[in-house]
């Protein structure tokens, strides 16, 4: 197995847009041919668009976008931009009249970092599809990562900031990668050293704390928490999956989340995971998910290892 770079997947491109002022952005995965897709959504608190269409029994097969983005339900908008793009370039479900670009996606909180009024729209989506051509996608605080952050459990004093990260290997002919944006209620923790690298701060803020500590010691209090967090990521694969495949893969990949991210799956959570995979080569199904299950948790550390310091916020590398 070998690390390589996310833009040698072919027929996959990733672009990023965001408003670094407002706190929010997004980000675009676009497969024009159309992926095989899958999801699953383990948080109490989603916000997601077209993921009924991606149940086993339902018709549609493939997909030809993932939006991920910021600004909470707002930020789903970004959507409406992935199919404007699409559909003028005459990609998407062909349906007599014209064709129906099927464009899903996923939103996380960001409203308490920089301006609440501000949120990806429909704009928005479509420069990060414009974006996508140069498919050359950066790390940290930018597309849906621009605002995310972690360790929120006693509020916004204590928490950290981190972004968006990406990780992608090779094993023989299969290619697997992560995209994900890391919004956690929990820290995030190192998954070759169990090290906190990023999370709720001590009350000096001059360390992380642990937040299952924090909420352990006060297990029968009630504590109003964030409305919206969410962790939300996307598996890329030039694997050949069916589309029961797909979900199953789509599943299995949030134990990457159950690694990396302590407490995650909360009811303050949206967490969710899609699938897109282009159907190049063969895969064992269960070794493609030990691999799935790796690259999300190492984006996970990625996404908060290239955070920065912004909008008041420490990040990892303060540490």
């Amino acid at each position: 197995m070998k690390e390589i770079n996310i833009n040698e997947i072919k027929g996959v491109r990733i672009g990023h847009a965001q408003s670094m002022e407002g706190g929010t952005g997004c980000t675009a995965i676009i497969c024009e041919k159309g992926a095989w897709a899958g999801v699953d959504v383990r948080g109490g608190g989603p916000a997601t668009r077209e993921t009924d269409l991606l149940k086993s029994e339902n018709m549609v097969q493939q997909i030809h976008c993932v939006m991920l983005s910021g600004g909470s339900s707002y930020g789903l908008d970004a959507c409406s931009g992935a199919m404007a793009y699409l559909e003028k370039k005459n990609i998407g479900f062909d349906v007599g009249v014209g064709v129906v670009p099927i464009v899903c996606g996923a939103s996380l909180f960001d409203l308490i970092v920089g301006d609440s009024k501000c949120r990806p729209d429909k704009d928005m989506g479509y420069a990060a599809c414009i974006a996508s051509e140069q498919n050359n996608p950066a790390q940290g605080n930018v597309g849906a990562g621009t605002g995310a952050t972690v360790g929120k459990f006693l509020g916004i004093e204590r928490l950290m900031k981190s972004g968006l990260g990406i990780y992608a290997v090779q094993a023989g002919e299969i290619q697997c990668a992560a995209v994900v944006a890391v919004n956690a209620l929990g820290d995030v923790l190192d998954i070759e050293t169990g090290k906190r690298i990023a999370g709720i701060l001590s009350e000096d803020k001059a360390r992380i704390a642990n937040t299952e500590e924090i909420m352990l010691s006060e297990i029968s209090a009630s504590r109003n928490v964030f409305s919206g967090n969410t962790t939300i990521g996307c598996i890329i694969t030039n694997a050949r999956l069916t589309k029961p495949q797909a979900n199953k893969l789509a599943s299995i990949s949030h134990n990457g989340y159950a690694r990396a991210i302590r407490p995650v799956h909360t009811s303050a959570d949206g967490d969710s995971v899609f699938v897109m995979a282009t159907g190049e080569v063969d895969a064992a199904p269960d070794s493609l998910g030990a691999l799935a299950t790796h690259v999300m948790a190492k984006a996970i550390n990625s996404a908060v290892l290239n955070a920065e310091p912004a909008y008041g916020l420490k990040a990892a590398c303060d540490f």
